[in-house]
């Protein structure tokens, strides 16, 4: 697929393009807070037809510019995760682009759900999250920081105005995590090879 700033294109998690990206995210997320997931720590399987997806946008001389992957986080629950734009390519729409078909593969593979996390000091992320219709919910990772990290959720059905993801039913309360019920953090997850 073709965008308005380069080739979209599913690869898989530990190919090199998504492997230079997400350490670049790695890289500006530890300056931004101090800390953060290492990449490497997710299992490229997840990131695979059907139970997700990854996507890189190239520009036409094939350096990497943009990637955002989902993954199955429950039942007809997708989570959006590695949401990056390297400096260079910001301000051109690829994280709406990565975004929106993101959501599409996930709505098209029985998804009813999505839900992601961002750090706060991401005003662009936010802003973004916040124009395609995610709202904010009590977080769904266990041990995680209040004051830096935010938990969104969009519903992928159509409301009666046929408007996907612009549900007005109000999050759930903070005693609970996104699906009304303790949620503990994903276990059993093995180092890649994006190292």
């Amino acid at each position: 697929m073709t965008t308005a700033g380069g080739a979209l294109t599913p690869v898989s998690y530990d190919s090199p393009a998504a492997c230079e990206l997400t350490r670049a995210l790695h890289a500006e997320q530890v300056g931004l807070y101090g800390r953060a997931d290492d990449p490497g720590a997710a299992r490229p399987p997840d990131f695979t037809p059907p139970q997700g997806a990854f996507l890189v946008v190239t520009g036409p001389d094939g350096t990497a510019l943009a990637c955002g992957g989902w993954r199955t986080a429950a039942q007809a629950t997708a989570e959006i995760k590695r949401m990056y734009v390297t400096p260079a390519a910001r301000g051109r729409g690829l994280g709406r682009q990565i975004l929106a078909a993101l959501e599409g593969d996930a709505r098209r593979r029985g998804m009813t759900q999505v839900i992601l996390e961002t750090g706060v000091a991401n005003a662009a992320a936010l802003a973004l999250y916040t124009s395609r219709g995610y709202t904010p919910i009590a977080s769904y990772v266990a041990h995680r920081d209040p004051h830096i990290n935010r938990a969104l959720r969009k519903s992928l059905v159509a409301d009666p105005a046929g408007k996907a993801g612009r549900s007005t039913r109000s999050p759930p309360s903070a005693a609970v995590g996104w699906c009304g019920r303790s949620v503990q953090a994903r276990p059993g997850l093995s180092t890649s090879r994006c190292q």
